[in-house]
């Protein structure tokens, strides 16, 4: 089972490295968001930057990831590769595990990229609590991807995909984002991990019970 995983990974790490299609749509994306924020709040009051950054920086993350979610089925639709998949002896959940490990992988590196370029231009410094807010970024972006996976699956194979996936998408996906932003802001406000238990045990949970559900229904997902 973990050979098929890391093979479907490996099939799509080669295939981005070729194409660079979601990985250069997700980080261009976030960046000219990035930018576009630091116009809207270049007047604004030093406390309003640090009290909003971590929400921006999170808002940038989940329409940038929402791109190149739609890449990552889109692109295995043009190549007919997955049907090549659904006639290989893998097991679907197999698949479904290579293909959400690949887009988070893909994330979170944009992700770490954003971050340096974010604090240049907010002026803001993530290093005194990097390690705790790495943390929340690995939770958030793995639920993020868990759900991501299965909707883009759903989505691709409608005539409006472009459409659909944010629209079935982001509802379900709203208590990552609530969570993430709102352990980033106390964490990097200077606040212990363990003062925000409730808020991890909802990204963990969610995540958990996000990455079974899909595993079991993605069989379904991907006959339809």
């Amino acid at each position: 089972m973990l050979k098929k995983i890391a093979r479907i990974l490996w099939k799509d790490i080669l295939t981005e490295f070729r194409t660079r299609e979601m990985f250069s749509a997700m980080f261009v994306f976030a960046l000219l968001m990035v930018v576009v924020f630091n116009f809207a709040f270049e007047n604004a009051p030093r406390d309003s930057i640090l009290q909003a950054a971590p929400g921006l920086l999170w808002v940038a993350f989940t329409f940038a990831g929402i791109l190149g979610l739609n890449r990552s089925n889109a692109i295995e639709r043009e190549n007919m590769s997955m049907q090549a998949l659904m006639l290989a002896p893998i097991d679907r959940g197999a698949v479904y595990l290579g293909k959400m490990l690949a887009n988070f992988l893909f994330m979170w590196i944009s992700e770490l990229l954003i971050i340096p370029i974010f604090a240049v231009l907010y002026n803001y410094s993530f290093t005194a609590h990097f390690w705790p807010f790495l943390l929340i970024l690995v939770l958030g972006t793995l639920g993020f991807s868990a759900v991501g996976t299965i909707f883009s699956g759903i989505a691709v194979n409608t005539k409006m995909r472009d459409v659909m996936l944010p629209i079935l998408f982001l509802p379900v996906v709203v208590p990552v984002v609530i969570g993430a932003v709102e352990t980033s802001i106390r964490v990097l406000a200077g606040e212990p991990l363990r003062g925000m238990t409730d808020w991890l045990k909802i990204l963990v949970v969610f995540d958990v019970i996000f990455i079974t559900v899909s595993f079991l229904v993605f069989e379904y997902v991907l006959e339809e």
